[in-house]
């Protein structure tokens, strides 16, 4: 999805430098639109299923992140998750399941105000709200089937989850 932002991006940067240059009905501005036009209709999104595994991942780091005390981490991982969520929202609208997105709001407000609070007692039962809600959720849209639950093992091997003095 970047290349094709950074393409778009690009293309209409030009378009916007040369506007001056060309008029709206010149062989060279249709051109440029015409090119515009296809990079949009023809860009990849994410399938509801690609965001829904990111977030999964951030949630499962958040545990450990939260558990180990690494509030900055923590507070990273809170910050891609909404953010996933966000795009969700805004790049796969036709969905059902989009409709029902917000109820995770209240469960990431919460988890958001223990994790600045540096509180692992407060943290954990927020952490629990919210993996409750993200199930609430699945049922709610037909998706029960897919049961969250609190991480035994961390989602990657690579990363440390304990924050670095």
């Amino acid at each position: 999805m970047g290349k094709t932002y950074f393409t778009i991006f690009g293309v209409v940067a030009i378009i916007a430098a040369f506007s001056s240059c060309f008029h709206s009905g010149s062989k060279e501005y249709l051109s440029l639109k015409n090119r515009l036009d296809s990079l949009e209709s023809n860009a990849y999104t994410p399938g509801f299923g690609e965001f829904m595994n990111t977030i999964e991942i951030h949630h499962a780091k958040l545990w450990f992140a939260g558990t180990d005390k690494n509030w900055p981490l923590a507070q990273y991982e809170l910050d891609e998750m909404k953010e996933t969520f966000d795009d969700l929202q805004k790049y796969v609208k036709g969905r059902p399941e989009v409709k029902e997105i917000p109820m995770i709001d209240p469960a990431l407000k919460d988890l958001g105000q223990a994790i600045e609070s540096k509180d692992v007692n407060r943290f954990k039962p927020a952490y629990i709200t919210l993996t409750t809600t993200c199930n609430s959720c699945h049922l709610a849209t037909e998706h029960g089937f897919n049961v969250i639950t609190i991480p035994s093992a961390p989602p990657v091997t690579d990363q440390q989850f304990k924050r670095a003095k």
